[in-house]
């Protein structure tokens, strides 16, 4: 009877327990941007020639000094701010840049946003538009307007896919209060593509100095852990008085 056991004993142990299916790691969330945060970022150096090249490959004509514009002139249509880009009145600039692959997996790509400066274009325009020119080499891929966003935040791959989204904003000043709206953007096939916009980030009144003015900013975090799709970001704003010591809070 002993030795019976002990053959099955053996037996037993020499049992091969298969191998469990590996669990995929806990989500994590992470913050993609606080806007909380200073920003001293200093200005983006641009080579002239790289400048050069791309207002050349983005517009047939257009002028080098503001004061070349023509005060007088009246654009016709619904869209005056392209009728100065035709006429060639606007005054172009290469005001941001970034290396990757944007418009396609593996590719070696330079994007640069362009700030227009339509001639006598106001302030309820922005100033003029925003565009996105990207390039292969000298090669022109993408040119499209991105909705008066002027400033790359932060280059992205949230989904692995290859292709790099950017984390883009514009900025904005009135009666002393600072505006910030931001949105995640991406350029499959040299198309835009919106994956979310952010809406306001940041409501800054402390400029103004008015009375009881207070500064508001969100946080923008991401969930982990599901490869090969887009999360969704999480916006939770924050407020804090415009007094010296004062904290954030969460409000939203």
């Amino acid at each position: 009877m002993k030795q019976i056991f002990l053959i099955s004993l053996m037996l037993a142990l020499c049992i091969v327990v298969p191998a469990q299916t590996p669990v995929s790691p806990k989500a994590t969330r992470l913050v993609l941007m606080d806007f909380r945060l200073d920003r001293n970022t200093p200005p983006l150096k641009i080579p002239a020639a790289a400048r050069k090249m791309v207002l050349s490959k983005l517009f047939r004509r257009y002028l080098t000094d503001e004061s070349k514009c023509n005060r007088n002139f009246e654009g016709t249509g619904t869209d005056p701010l392209k009728a100065a880009r035709d006429a060639g009145q606007a005054v172009p600039d290469v005001v941001d840049m970034a290396t990757g692959s944007f418009t396609a997996a593996g590719q070696t790509q330079t994007l640069y946003v362009v700030s227009v400066n339509e001639c006598n274009a106001s302030h309820a325009e922005n100033f003029g538009t925003k565009r996105v020119a990207i390039f292969a080499g000298q090669q022109l891929v993408a040119n499209v307007d991105v909705d008066f966003k002027n400033t790359i935040l932060k280059k992205t791959d949230l989904n692995g896919d290859g292709i790099d989204e950017l984390l883009m904003s514009a900025g904005d000043m009135h009666q002393g209060v600072v505006d910030e709206v931001a949105g995640l953007l991406e350029f499959p096939n040299g198309r835009l593509r919106v994956i979310q916009d952010l809406g306001s980030v940041v409501e800054d009144a402390c400029p103004s100095e008015a009375p009881g003015s207070t500064s508001t900013a969100a946080v923008v975090s991401f969930l982990t852990g599901v490869p090969g799709k887009m999360p969704k970001l999480r916006v939770e704003n924050y407020e804090k008085k415009c007094t010296k010591g004062a904290r954030w809070r969460l409000v939203k």
